[in-house]
């Protein structure tokens, strides 16, 4: 699906703060997790909205506003795995249950 296929024990990725306000409110707040070479904004967003349509929030819409590139960071294991499954990873923070 993505352009890129790591094949590491461990990797640089990319953080992207992302949060969305629900249709009944409430804020998610989670990371999208990427490779650090990844800068393509709207494949970013489209990851995200991938998550979200798993958490039937499809109508949910991110920004640069709700979605920005936070830090780096080193990863591994299950991680590394879902980046080189699909191409990212999420980490949930707040309000994704």
């Amino acid at each position: 699906m993505y352009a890129w296929s790591i094949k590491k024990r461990n990797m640089k990725v990319a953080v992207w703060d992302t949060y969305v306000t629900r249709k009944d409110g409430t804020v998610m707040h989670f990371d999208i997790l990427v490779p650090e070479e990844s800068n393509e904004v709207s494949t970013i967003y489209q990851m995200g909205e991938a998550y979200l349509s798993t958490k039937g929030e499809t109508d949910q819409r991110l920004t640069t506003e709700k979605c920005n590139y936070c830090h780096q960071e080193i990863v591994s294991g299950e991680i590394l795995k879902s980046i080189n499954d699909k191409g990212y990873y999420i980490i949930e923070m707040d309000g994704c249950e």
